[in-house]
């Protein structure tokens, strides 16, 4: 196969500062017109820009039954880079550069298939994935879009298999409030934010250690800390922000009625900035993309360890899984890369879905 093709259009996404934070981007921005040139006529384009750079642009041709998710958004650059973060390089079978693994190689792929087929084909491009918010794909669920779709393949590095189990992903703030005052009073033990704030964590902890039925146990991280004023004050305020990565089948309502009734969060007010569920959310889940997947022929995956906007989709109705080149060990790293192999295989992969859902 001549990667060229992709690799030009790899190229042009790279280019294009598409990084979260900021998220600097709206309806009008120069990578919408790029997808509409490149597509071209045969394709009708839908662009939904909900404020603060979260942008949804669907493309569609024909009555396409199969719709490809694709987020354009990007970690931020990260300092000691020997490539160039927003100019794609090619090195020893690999490509570099912001995006290239997670996930505008797969969109990259996606374009150039669109080019060289003339089935139905549905692509949703959004930008607030990696901001852990989920506004674009909830809001195309919640306006119905989704409902003339059978299937949604979200993009994202599987190592080209289908995957149709994951974590979920909670992000939680608190705040512990104590009783301020001098640190001699020997009532600093029970009403210093920091200790109520200690307790709660360790609790926290042991909760999240033990294992389920099948031996598996909660991805807990307490990932920043603050409070307090100095040594010889009682804390009055004490924060931390914690996050949780779910099993397949629990529940993220339930686990925080959990954790929200552990040792001293009476003490706490609590702030969820954002819940996403495991894939499937609930036990047994959805059997239709499993379903899809061994009718396609597909290679299974084993699941992963990390949340996607599939399970938004599943939560909403429609069967969904997770496919796309690449592995997320190369994601979110200073040189962030993909092998041209998998890029290559990707396109076989997407073109087998669409002929054979034609």
């Amino acid at each position: 196969m001549d990667l060229e093709p992709v690799l030009r259009h790899l190229g042009a996404l790279v280019a294009f500062d598409t990084q979260n934070p900021p998220r600097n981007l709206d309806g009008g921005s120069p990578i919408w017109d790029y997808l509409k040139s490149e597509l071209g006529a045969g394709f009708s384009f839908d662009i939904t820009d909900h404020g603060k750079g979260r942008v949804s642009f669907l493309a569609r041709r024909g009555a396409p039954d199969l719709l490809f998710n694709v987020h354009l958004d990007t970690v931020p650059v990260l300092e000691g880079a020997k490539f160039s973060p927003l100019e794609m390089t090619l090195h020893e079978g690999r490509a570099y550069g912001r995006g290239t693994c997670d996930i505008k190689g797969a969109a990259a792929c996606l374009l150039h298939l669109a080019q060289t087929c003339d089935q139905p084909m549905a692509m949703l491009f959004t930008t607030d994935e990696e901001g852990a918010e989920g506004c674009c794909v909830d809001r195309f669920n919640e306006a119905g879009h989704c409902e003339s779709f059978r299937q949604v393949i979200v993009a994202e590095p599987t190592g080209c298999r289908a995957e149709t189990r994951h974590r979920g992903y909670l992000s939680v703030k608190g705040e512990f409030r104590g009783i301020p005052g001098h640190s001699s009073e020997p009532r600093s033990l029970a009403d210093n934010a920091i200790h109520r704030m200690s307790r709660w964590a360790a609790a926290a902890v042991a909760e999240a250690g033990r294992a389920d039925a099948a031996g598996e146990r909660t991805c807990f991280n307490i990932g920043t800390v603050s409070g307090g004023v100095k040594s010889n004050v009682i804390a009055g305020r004490a924060n931390l922000h914690w996050s949780a990565r779910l099993q397949p089948g629990r529940d993220n309502d339930h686990f925080l009625e959990q954790f929200f009734a552990l040792d001293c969060a009476r003490h706490a007010g609590w702030e969820v900035p954002f819940s996403g569920p495991p894939l499937p959310n609930c036990e047994g889940g959805d059997q239709a993309a499993g379903e899809f997947a061994r009718s396609m022929a597909l290679k299974a995956g084993a699941g992963l360890d990390f949340w996607t906007e599939a399970s938004l989709f599943s939560a909403a109705g429609t069967p969904s899984l997770v496919l796309g080149p690449g592995h997320i060990e190369q994601a979110h790293v200073v040189d962030e890369w993909v092998e041209l192999e998998q890029l290559e295989r990707a396109v076989e992969i997407y073109r087998k879905l669409v002929s054979n859902n034609a």
